[in-house]
């Protein structure tokens, strides 16, 4: 085993054994008055927003943000890619901002499509352009990314905001607040004795709050796979009965292992730290066995040769209120007067 994934190691497993206590409703008590004074620091950050001490800034186009009041996954990026999707089946061309969690680039704002390195722009901004074809924009500063998708895409309509909740200085239109619907918010605390960004009081301010999950607003499903090193596709079912390694570098790896197992896959789970940089090496476990992986990680392997690793994607689900609701909030952005006044 190498070195690189000893340590990846530890933290993946110092990582699972905090978020455990948070989402087993506990807290390290010895971190509260910590969480106390970040949530101090959050209400005075909030404020200075609210009374123009700390400026927010439009942009030429209206922005949606998809984002979430906790830290870690929980199904954003699905439903960004639903969300850009359904705009744009209403005749709607939407661009993404994102901050590119994950990546370094030389310079930002940075122009991302299917064809750039994860390592720069991160790897949910490269799936977002891959699957979608839309025009994305990351940079740290999401009011930088926005106007440079702005002058770069003059004939987008709406801008959408994969993460930037928190990012008050661009200014929006409307606000998704996604959970997910198994772990919900956890113990309720702010960091770090808890996984709150903000306090759940935030959520009276949000235009939507969607539960992603088993009984939540919507759901992943995987049906197909794709080789890396040739693109040839099959149905997940022709695995059945076989037995895979598995892959996820994301948030909740354990729910990509399930979907494996629902299909009737004998999975051995390799869960990795959520925007792990692949090296050939991470993904040698001593057979000739398929590696099926997320998506997302996939984005990060694309350029190895190896014909055990596969990719299987996952689309939103909705259910029929979530995208009723969905729908009137979207309305807006696609009638003939907002697209003439914009």
């Amino acid at each position: 085993m190498s070195s690189r994934r000893s340590s990846a190691g530890v933290w993946q497993a110092l990582a699972q054994r905090i978020q455990a206590r948070w989402y087993a409703r506990s807290a390290y008590m010895a971190l509260m008055p910590l969480a106390c004074l970040y949530g101090a620091l959050v209400w005075l950050r909030r404020k200075a927003y609210e009374n123009g001490v700390f400026k927010t800034r439009r942009v030429a186009r209206p922005v949606i943000v998809v984002g979430n009041i906790t830290v870690g996954g929980s199904g954003k990026t699905p439903l960004v890619i639903a969300l850009v999707t359904r705009l744009a089946a209403r005749g709607v061309r939407a661009g993404v901002v994102s901050r590119g969690y994950g990546g370094r680039a030389a310079t930002y704002p940075l122009a991302v499509d299917a064809n750039t390195a994860p390592a720069q722009a991160g790897d949910e901004p490269v799936l977002i352009a891959t699957r979608t074809g839309a025009p994305v924009v990351v940079a740290p500063d999401r009011v930088a990314a926005a106007q440079a998708l702005c002058a770069a895409h003059p004939d987008i309509d709406v801008i959408v905001a994969d993460d930037g909740l928190q990012h008050y200085r661009l200014a929006r239109q409307a606000e998704i607040a996604v959970r997910d619907a198994a772990r919900g918010y956890g113990n309720g605390w702010l960091l770090p004795a808890g996984p709150l960004r903000e306090p759940l009081a935030r959520l009276a301010r949000v235009d939507l709050e969607a539960a992603h999950g088993a009984g939540g607003d919507y759901q992943l499903t995987v049906r197909a796979a794709r080789r890396l090193v040739d693109d040839a596709r099959c149905a997940l079912d022709d695995f059945a009965c076989q037995t895979v390694h598995a892959v996820a570098g994301i948030g909740d790896p354990a729910r990509f292992f399930a979907a494996l197992t629902a299909h009737g896959l004998d999975v051995k789970a390799h869960p990795m730290p959520d925007h792990h940089r692949y090296t050939p090496a991470d993904l040698v476990f001593g057979d000739d066995r398929p590696v099926l992986m997320t998506e997302k990680d996939a984005i990060k392997c694309r350029d190895m040769t190896d014909s055990r690793l596969w990719a299987v994607p996952a689309d939103a689900v909705l259910s029929d209120d979530f995208a009723a609701r969905l729908d009137g909030l979207i309305a807006p952005f696609f009638e003939p007067t907002h697209k003439e006044n914009r």
